[in-house]
């Protein structure tokens, strides 16, 4: 691969020209195994990009970015993980890549999705799980940075799409309060679930760098540290013998470090809520996708196909009544946080599965997805079998900060000794 040159715009380069170049020489040299992008710029145009990146003068600085494939590149194919769009060139970029370019990051490629965001695996492999799945929808972006790749990927999640695959990965997941970042250019699974989310391998990379794009300052502003919740009870299914063990890590570490931990119990409308998911994810997808469905449904994969044929069945007052559970859910939000600061719960269901035909479950994200909170998947804690397993943070609506700084003193706590 032809190098980047040593000058930008006649003066000399910046520190971001070697890290970029030495970015495409690694993807060219490792992610034909790997299989996290889809497409990569080549040496000119990432130059392009770094020049334009550079000129914004963002706290990024040239960082290169990993993007999924779900957003719209006007420099590079967006197929959105599926054969229908193959070759597909957008006219313009999506609003999430404006932000990275405003932010001085360089989109350096396009990271594998799943078939429009929904469960049709990748072939992206885990580099930290050999022979398990990276998780879906946002497989290829954690994967990339679980790899070191890339320094920072965006994904996207409308179930666990961020938080479960960082799990998996053992990489930092981060889902802000939805619409924290922009979702225009975003090809839409279920618009009022889809949240634009980013992956790093630490909390302090995140809170810079995911704060820099959002154009807010998410740093802790000091005072106590937070309380964390923990339960043991849940209602949508029990805890697995690694989720309990991660859990269990957690608790220890974070005391061990003079973290205060309250066990609580769980209001009984978080169930409500978990259950309200379904009815929103697939009145929305039915209408999202009805193009796709109608027209090109022999070019959908049967998982799709099939799901897109039940989700066509949930009806206008079952969407309704589930968007009032999912709005009463949220207007009560301070029961859940009573007495603590944020919650800590599972990131995914187990380990990541073996094998690579299945993504795994949203089980332990979609209540969170639903009611917009922002949450951050923590790495640090194993499954019964030794694979990662992330905690996750949970925290009140709009309390972006205030999650980040509860997983920055959960990533001290997991990194000291036991």
């Amino acid at each position: 691969m032809q190098g980047l040159p040593a000058q930008v715009g006649g003066a000399r380069a910046a520190p971001g020209v070697s890290a970029v170049a030495a970015t495409l020489a690694d993807i060219a040299a490792r992610d034909g195994e790997l299989q996290a992008f889809v497409a990569v710029h080549d040496a000119a145009a990432v130059q392009h990009e770094l020049e334009r990146a550079l000129a914004q003068g963002g706290a990024l600085q040239g960082l290169p970015v990993g993007v999924k494939d779900i957003f719209d590149t006007a420099t590079l194919p967006t197929g959105y993980g599926s054969p229908i769009f193959a070759g597909h060139r957008p006219r313009s970029d999506a609003a999430i890549v404006q932000a990275i370019r405003r932010a001085g990051g360089v989109v350096v490629g396009k990271t594998s999705t799943t078939e429009f965001a929904f469960l049709h695996p990748t072939a992206t492999r885990n580099p930290n799980a050999a022979g398990h799945t990276p998780g879906g929808s946002s497989a290829g972006s954690a994967a990339a940075v679980a790899a070191g790749l890339v320094p920072l990927a965006v994904g996207t999640q409308t179930g666990g799409s961020v938080i479960r695959p960082a799990s998996y990965c053992g990489v930092v997941g981060f889902k802000p309060t939805y619409g924290a970042l922009p979702t225009p250019g975003l090809k839409p699974f279920s618009w009022s679930l889809d949240t634009v989310g980013l992956f790093t391998r630490s909390v302090a990379d995140m809170t810079r760098w995911a704060g820099a794009i959002a154009g807010q300052d998410w740093s802790a502003r000091g005072g106590r540290q937070p309380v964390f919740g923990i339960a043991w009870q849940w209602p949508w299914e029990p805890l697995s013998a690694s989720a309990r063990q991660a859990l269990e890590t957690a608790r220890r570490r974070l005391e061990a470090a003079g973290a205060t931990v309250r066990e609580i119990p769980l209001p009984t409308w978080l169930g409500t809520v978990f259950q309200a998911h379904d009815a929103v994810q697939g009145w929305e997808a039915a209408r999202a996708l009805a193009d796709e469905f109608e027209l090109h449904r022999e070019q959908l994969s049967p998982i799709l196909r099939d799901y897109l044929t039940r989700a066509r069945s949930v009806g206008d007052a079952a969407y309704a009544q589930a968007q009032a559970d999912a709005a009463a859910g949220r207007a009560r939000l301070e029961e859940l946080f009573e007495g603590i600061d944020v919650l800590l719960c599972p990131s995914a269901p187990d380990e990541a599965p073996p094998g690579f035909g299945s993504t795994g479950a949203s089980t332990w994200n979609r209540a969170w997805t639903l009611l917009h909170v922002p949450c951050a998947t923590v790495p640090g804690a194993t499954g019964v079998h030794g694979l990662p397993m992330g905690v996750q943070v949970i925290a009140p609506l709009r309390q972006d900060a205030l999650c980040l700084q509860g997983a920055a003193v959960l990533e001290r706590a997991l990194s000291g000794p036991d």
